[in-house]
């Protein structure tokens, strides 16, 4: 005989969310779309998805954020159409990005060999996306899109990062970036790197303190190589600095510099 399971199904039908959160599925799609959009040969999904109906898919997610965080003064119409209209920018930048990926590994044998197969362009691809809706305060969404990528790529940033111009993530598994990172133009990032937080300020009650600069500002054209890690907020790397792999770095860095690991020291 089959036991009674009615306790148990009343037991995980409860829940102590009021409201129902954004749909981690309907974000997943939107990526997908926005993708097909800005690259339709190498990321198609359904050639007959309008920006209209993504824009639909991206005010109603908005929506569902607002009343999960109890933020009513998010309008999701407006700020959807804000992302849509960002799109060609996006775009540009990536196009740049794949120049960079392209030119600095000798391995890849044409631009669309990257956007095709490279797990760094699908990651700094989403991040660029998200990133457009961090900057408009919709931390939830943009985090939603950047763990997929983290998922299917093992590279993490944070939507909050600001990252220029010519972005290089080479191999990429195991990258690190934190929410408060600035990296300049033309920089170099190999796989094992973690740009991060050297330690937590707490308030009165011994929580973290959010909202406050906890990791490093990257100058333009840096390369850092391997398994190198870079943590806190007041630490500056200057422009044209080579950070070697598996450097521990907790305190700035002049421009020009060479910083490498000395296992004698």
């Amino acid at each position: 005989m089959i036991p009674d399971f009615n306790e148990v199904y009343n037991k995980l039908n409860e829940s102590e969310l009021v409201e129902v959160p954004p749909s981690r599925k309907e974000i997943i799609s939107i990526i997908k779309a926005i993708q097909s959009k800005l690259f339709p040969n190498y990321f198609t999904v359904d050639e007959t998805v309008t920006l209209e109906e993504i824009y639909l898919k991206i005010s109603q997610q908005i929506k569902a954020a607002a009343s999960f965080s109890n933020d009513e003064e998010l309008d999701a119409e407006s700020l959807a159409e804000e992302i849509i209209r960002s799109l060609p920018v996006i775009k540009e930048m990536l196009k740049k990005d794949i120049i960079a990926l392209y030119e600095g590994d000798p391995a890849a044998v044409c631009p669309e060999e990257i956007m095709l197969s490279y797990p760094g362009f699908y990651a700094i691809s989403i991040y660029r996306i998200a990133h457009e809706f961090y900057i408009r305060k919709i931390p939830l969404l943009a985090r939603l899109m950047t763990e997929y990528a983290h998922e299917k790529t093992g590279i993490d940033i944070h939507a909050g990062a600001k990252i220029g111009e010519y972005f290089f993530i080479d191999h990429g598994t195991g990258i690190v970036i934190g929410e408060t990172t600035t990296i300049g133009n033309r920089v170099k990032i190999y796989q094992g790197v973690t740009l991060g937080a050297k330690s937590f300020e707490l308030d009165e009650y011994g929580n973290p303190v959010k909202g406050i600069k906890r990791h490093p500002d990257i100058g333009n054209n840096v390369i850092i190589y391997a398994n190198a890690t870079i943590l806190g907020g007041k630490t500056i790397i200057g422009d044209g600095a080579v950070i070697g792999g598996n450097v521990w770095l907790t305190h700035s860095v002049e421009p020009g510099a060479v910083i490498y690991y000395d296992k004698k020291h």
